[in-house]
């Protein structure tokens, strides 16, 4: 899928990004479905799901990549806020318990990426946000 920039900066390069094939299909089916309802987080998780490596579910070198159910601790880079949450599919979402969805500008923004990386996401406001992931943790 090719994207066009509409003004003169260049968009900052993005991370390389490592998802099970069975998580991308089922995250993929999710933006497919959002795309009405949530049409920009959708598009976003769209994009990520497309341009990630994929790798089998049992690949060995998924210990420090975020993936769903994965605790992560991450660093909001332009207030210096560490926030550790739970990246979960929709239904499962509940902000009490610091479970965040997928399907939210800062959870499509975190499947993937592996510490020490950071990426660049939309707020709604529209905001230009930068997250660094500092920790994962998978439980089980």
């Amino acid at each position: 899928m090719t994207r066009t920039i509409q003004n003169s900066f260049t968009a900052p390069a993005l991370p390389p990004i490592v998802i099970t094939a069975s998580e991308a299909h089922r995250l993929s089916a999710l933006a497919d479905s959002s795309m009405a309802v949530f049409p920009r987080v959708a598009q976003f998780l769209a994009r990520e799901t497309d341009r990630a490596q994929l790798v089998a579910d049992d690949a060995d070198r998924l210990h420090d990549v975020v993936r769903m159910g994965s605790l992560v601790r991450y660093r909001d880079d332009e207030t210096g806020d560490v926030r550790e949450v739970v990246l979960v599919y929709p239904h499962e979402a509940d902000i009490a318990l610091r479970r965040i969805s997928v399907l939210t500008p800062v959870g499509a923004a975190l499947i993937g990426l592996s510490v020490g990386q950071t990426i660049d996401f939309q707020t709604p406001s529209q905001q230009t946000r930068s997250v660094t992931i500092l920790a994962v943790t998978h439980e089980g």
